[in-house]
């Protein structure tokens, strides 16, 4: 879960990474979208460890198909992307999600100190241009 101010200074972000009861259960192949300051990107699941609550995302492509340039009006199509970066999260014991990290030396999941949010279920790219 993102923290708005600190993690992310998008509301709809900050409401997207606390909106968990009723999301189905990550699976893999599951669209997701990733949820950064003010940016959101597509992604797939990749992995999925039920036992330990971790699920591995791989972002993918989105192509924008709008005509709407520099607007809030946006509209894109995904592909998956072999090359897209990973992130890793973990859920945590309120349904939320954290990303976390692999400590090679313990074999611990580590939280990401100010790490992005997910959601599963859907993609959506979303480009902020006021940055």
């Amino acid at each position: 879960m993102m923290n708005l101010g600190t993690q992310t200074e998008s509301g709809i972000n900050h409401l997207y990474s606390r909106m968990t009861k009723g999301t189905p259960e990550p699976k893999i192949g599951m669209g997701a979208t990733v949820l950064l300051w003010t940016d959101r990107h597509p992604a797939t699941v990749v992995f999925v460890d039920q036992k330990m609550r971790i699920v591995t995302v791989q972002e993918d492509i989105s192509i924008r198909v709008d005509k709407n340039t520099m607007s809030d009006m946006q509209e894109y199509e995904y592909k998956r992307d072999l090359d897209g970066v990973f992130y890793t999260f973990r859920q945590n014991k309120n349904g939320g999600w954290n990303q976390v990290r692999l400590n090679e030396n313990t074999g611990r999941w580590n939280k990401v100190k100010g790490g992005v949010g997910i959601i599963f279920g859907f993609r959506r790219a979303y480009r902020n241009f006021s940055f």
